[in-house]
C-alpha cells in the first residue's frame, strides 16, 4: 500500500512538472517539439543595398546520416558516454545511482545518458528561458532540472529508434573550435570524413564532449592526450578493442591536420560590431542571431566600405614605411621625454595569458617562465605583404607587433545616424580589437568643437575676438589647488586678436581656453555629453584640448549633429530583422532628440568649413586630393594628442560625416615630432583617399552636394574676414599647409 502511494505520488510530480503545473517548473518540449526538433540555423547579415556580407553561426555543422558513422566511432562514444545505451530506454537507473551515490561521497559525477544530453542540446531545458518559479531555488532546480530531462528522454525514446537518436546527438554536440557535429568536427581537426576516422582520432573528437575548450587537442593538447588514452581504456575494458591494440595506441602521439575556420565574410571588423551592438536586444527578445535563422539588414553601403578599405591599405602601408624610417633600428616605445621605456616588452609580456599559465605551471620561477617566453616557435604573423609563417618567440611577437600602427574609420550619413562604412582596423584576423567603438584614446583639438559650440550656446559667435596671449587656469582636484597653463602647438603666442573662426580654424589653444575658462569647463563637458559622448570624461580645465579618452564612433556621431540641423541620432547599425519564416521582428525606428540649437548647428558647421577656406586653416592638406571638381564642398577638423599617439581628422561633406584615427596599438609607440605625428598627416590622407573614390564613383553622386543655406534667420554675424597672420606667427595645433593660388 505504501508502495502504490508512493508510486502515485511519483507519478503526479511528474505529470505536474511534464505540464508545468501553475508555472512552478517551466515549459518542457511540445509534441511537435520532439517529433520535428528545432535545430539552430545560422543568421544571415546583409548590406544595404542587399548584398549578404556575412553570417552568424556557432554550429558549423552539416548533418550526416546513420549510415556515415563507422561502427568504430559508434563504439567509442558508447565507452565514453553510455554503455547501456542500447539497453535503457532513455533512463539509465544503475548509472544515475551510481552518480547520486559518488555525488554524496564528494566525487561528482555525471549519470546522464546519451538521450538525456541530447534533450538538453535540443531543448535548452536548463537555459533560464525554461524555468518556472522553482528553478531558482538552489537543491529543487536541480531536481526539477534532471526531472524534465527524464521525462523528455522517455518522449525521445518512443518516437525515435536508437540509431536515429545516435545521429541527432552527434549531429549536434559542441566539439569546440566552431565546430557542431561530427562531420564539422572530423573536417577541422582531422580533414577526414566521419567513417574514416581511426580508433584513436575517434576518441580524441568522443573525448572533447566532456569539456571542449579544456580537451582541446589544439588549445590544451596534453589535457586532450590524457583523455583520450582514458576513453582507449573503457574501450579495452568492453571489449571493443584489444589489449595489445590499446597498449600500442596509448602509445601514440595525437596527430592532427587542422584546418582552422576561415570566417570569408565580407565587412569583418562591421559584422562583429553589427554583434556586439545586438546584445541587449538579443537578451530582451529572447533570439540569437547565432542560432535561430535570422535576416539582419544592414545600413552599410558596400560601395563605400570597399572604398574605406582599399583608402586604408594604400595609406596604412605607405604610413608604416615613414613609421619605420623614422624610427630606424630604434624602438618606438619612449616616455614624455623621448628616452625609451626600460622594460616596456617585459611589462606587456606579463599581461598576457601565456605569461599567466607559465607562472602556474612553474610557481614563480623566473628563470623557467623567461626560457618560455623567449623560446622560437612556429606562428602566422600579420606584414603588409600578406600574413608570414615564421619562428618567433613569445617576446620577438610582442616586439613586434608594438613596431605597427593601427587606424580605424567610419563614415555615417548625418541626416539618420545610419553607418555606411567602418573599418575597425589594419586587419581582422591578426587585431581582433574595434577602433572605432573599442578603442578609447585622447582626441584633441577635435574636442574644441564642443568648446566653441558651448560658447555659441552662452552667446558668442564666430566674429566675436580673444587674444591670442598665455593662459592660466586654477581649479580644485581632490582637495588640491592646481593650476594649468597650456601652450600653443609651435609655443608661441601672437597677442594678436582674433575672430573665433580663424582661431578655430587654426585650432589656436590658447583661444579655446580662455573660452573654457569663461564659461567653465563643465559647460564644455556637458555639451558633449548632451552631443552623444558617453565615454567618462575628467572634470579638469585640460578637457577643452581632448585629455580625456573617446571612441571614433562618438566624435563622428556628435560632428553629425552641425549637419542634422542641431538633432543627435544613435548610430544606427541595423534597419530590419526577420525571424526564419519572413516575419518581422526588429523594425528601426528614428527617435532623433534636440541636443542645440538649429542656429549653433549652421555656425559649428561654418567653422568647420573654415579650417579649410581661412589662411592657416588646419585641414588645408585636403587640397592635395581630387576632391574639388564634384560641386562639393567640405569641412573638418584634425586632432592630435599631446605626444603625437594619435593622430585624428574628421571630414565633413552635406551627405557624410567620416572619421579617421591612427596611432599605435599602445600609446608609448609614437613619432616624436609634429610634422610627422600630427592628425593632418596621419588621419586625414586616409579620408582624402576614400573620398576621392566615392566622389569619382558616377554610382555615388547622391553623395555630392554643397551645405545647404541655413532655413532659420542667424542672428550673428559669421561672414568676417580670416585674420591674416605673419608667415612666422602662424599658430595652431598643426602647422599650416601651403595654400591654392585660388585662395
Amino acid at each position: 500500500m505504501r508502495f502504490l502511494q508512493v508510486l502515485m505520488l511519483l507519478i503526479l510530480v511528474l505529470l505536474s512538472i511534464n505540464f508545468d503545473l501553475f508555472g512552478l517548473f517551466g515549459p518542457s518540449p511540445r509534441l511537435t517539439d520532439l517529433k520535428d526538433p528545432e535545430i539552430s540555423e545560422a543568421s544571415e547579415l546583409y548590406a544595404a543595398n542587399g548584398k549578404l556580407i556575412g553570417k552568424y553561426y556557432l554550429e558549423n555543422r552539416s548533418p550526416v546520416e546513420f549510415a556515415d558513422l563507422s561502427p568504430v566511432l559508434i563504439n567509442t562514444l558508447l565507452s565514453a558516454e553510455d554503455i547501456r545505451f542500447y539497453k535503457h530506454h532513455g533512463i539509465d537507473l544503475k548509472a544515475t545511482i551510481a552518480a547520486i551515490w559518488s555525488t554524496a561521497r564528494g566525487d561528482k559525477r555525471g549519470g546522464s545518458t546519451i538521450t538525456q544530453q541530447l534533450v538538453k542540446n535540443l531543448y535548452k531545458t536548463r537555459h533560464k528561458n525554461q524555468k518556472g518559479w522553482l528553478g531558482y531555488i538552489p537543491g529543487v532546480n536541480i531536481l526539477v532540472d534532471k526531472s524534465k530531462e527524464w521525462i523528455n528522454a522517455l518522449k525521445l525514446e518512443f518516437y525515435y529508434s536508437k540509431d536515429d537518436i545516435l545521429t541527432m546527438y552527434l549531429n549536434t554536440v559542441d566539439f569546440g573550435s566552431h565546430a557542431f557535429g561530427i562531420k564539422a568536427a572530423s573536417t577541422i581537426f582531422f580533414d577526414k570524413k566521419p567513417s574514416e576516422l581511426k580508433v584513436e582520432e575517434a576518441a580524441v573528437l568522443i573525448g572533447l564532449l566532456k569539456a571542449p575548450t579544456y580537451y582541446s587537442p589544439v588549445q590544451n593538447p596534453e589535457n586532450a592526450l590524457r583523455r583520450r588514452n582514458s576513453i582507449l581504456s573503457q574501450m579495452l575494458r568492453y571489449g571493443f578493442i584489444g589489449k595489445t591494440e590499446a597498449d600500442s595506441l596509448v602509445k601514440t602521439r595525437i596527430s592532427l591536420r587542422y584546418r582552422r575556420k576561415q570566417d570569408d565574410s565580407d565587412a569583418t571588423y562591421f559584422k562583429d560590431a553589427v554583434a556586439r551592438s545586438l546584445q541587449e536586444w538579443s537578451k530582451e527578445s529572447g533570439y540569437s542571431i547565432y542560432t535561430d535563422g535570422l535576416k539582419i539588414y544592414t545600413t552599410i553601403d558596400p560601395k563605400l566600405q570597399e572604398y574605406a578599405e582599399k583608402a586604408m591599405v594604400m595609406h596604412m602601408k605607405r604610413l608604416q614605411k615613414r613609421f619605420n624610417e623614422h624610427w630606424k633600428d630604434q624602438n618606438p616605445w619612449i616616455d614624455s621625454k623621448g628616452n625609451e621605456i626600460a622594460g616596456f616588452i617585459e611589462g606587456l609580456a606579463s599581461e598576457t595569458t601565456y605569461f599567466e599559465g607559465l607562472n602556474k605551471k612553474f610557481k614563480g620561477n623566473i628563470d623557467s617562465i623567461n626560457y618560455y617566453l623567449n623560446l622560437p616557435r612556429k606562428m602566422s604573423v600579420f606584414s603588409w605583404k600578406g600574413s608570414a609563417d615564421t619562428l618567433l618567440s613569445t617576446m620577438d611577437s610582442i616586439r613586434y607587433y608594438r613596431h605597427l600602427l593601427n587606424t580605424g574609420f567610419v563614415s555615417m550619413d548625418p541626416s539618420n545616424g545610419y553607418i555606411k562604412a567602418w573599418v575597425g582596423g589594419i586587419n581582422f584576423r591578426f587585431f581582433k580589437y574595434d577602433h572605432v567603438n573599442q578603442a578609447r584614446r585622447q582626441p584633441g583639438s577635435l574636442f574644441k568643437a564642443f568648446v566653441y559650440t558651448a560658447a555659441f550656446e552662452q552667446g558668442l559667435g564666430p566674429c566675436d575676438k580673444r587674444t591670442d596671449k598665455p593662459v592660466t587656469i586654477s581649479y580644485q582636484e581632490k582637495g588640491e589647488t592646481k593650476t594649468w597653463s597650456p601652450h600653443n602647438s609651435d609655443w608661441n603666442f601672437t597677442w594678436s586678436d582674433l575672430p573665433l573662426k580663424s582661431a578655430f580654424a587654426r585650432s589656436v589653444n590658447s583661444v579655446a581656453v580662455q573660452l573654457t575658462d569663461e564659461m567653465g569647463w563643465d559647460k564644455v563637458i556637458g555639451c558633449a555629453q548632451r552631443m552623444g559622448v558617453s565615454s567618462p570624461l575628467r572634470n579638469v580645465p585640460s578637457i577643452c584640448l581632448g585629455s580625456s579618452d573617446v571612441t571614433l564612433l562618438e566624435m563622428v556621431n556628435a560632428y553629425s549633429v552641425f549637419l542634422n540641423g542641431g538633432m543627435l541620432n544613435e548610430p544606427v547599425f541595423v534597419t530590419k530583422i526577420t525571424d526564419r519564416d519572413g516575419n518581422i521582428i526588429y523594425q528601426h525606428k528614428a527617435e532623433p532628440k534636440r541636443v542645440i540649437s538649429a542656429e549653433t548647428a549652421f555656425l559649428m558647421g561654418i567653422m568647420l568649413r573654415s579650417g579649410l577656406t581661412d589662411a592657416g586653416g588646419t585641414t588645408q592638406g585636403l587640397w592635395d586630393y581630387d576632391l574639388f571638381k564634384y560641386d562639393t564642398e567640405f569641412g573638418g577638423k584634425t586632432g592630435t594628442s599631446s605626444n603625437f599617439s594619435d593622430g585624428w581628422f574628421i571630414g565633413i561633406t552635406p551627405k557624410l560625416v567620416s572619421g579617421a584615427w591612427v596611432g599605435g596599438e599602445h600609446r608609448n609607440a609614437r613619432f616624436r615630432t609634429s610634422q610627422l605625428g600630427e592628425g593632418l598627416r596621419t588621419a586625414l590622407p586616409l579620408y582624402g583617399l576614400y573620398m576621392e573614390q566615392v566622389l569619382q564613383d558616377p554610382e555615388l553622386k547622391q553623395y555630392r552636394g554643397k551645405f545647404a543655406k541655413p532655413e532659420i534667420k542667424i542672428s550673428k554675424p559669421y561672414t568676417c574676414s580670416s585674420y591674416n597672420p605673419k608667415p612666422d606667427s602662424l599658430t595652431g595645433e598643426e602647422p599650416p599647409a601651403e595654400l591654392p593660388d585660388s585662395l
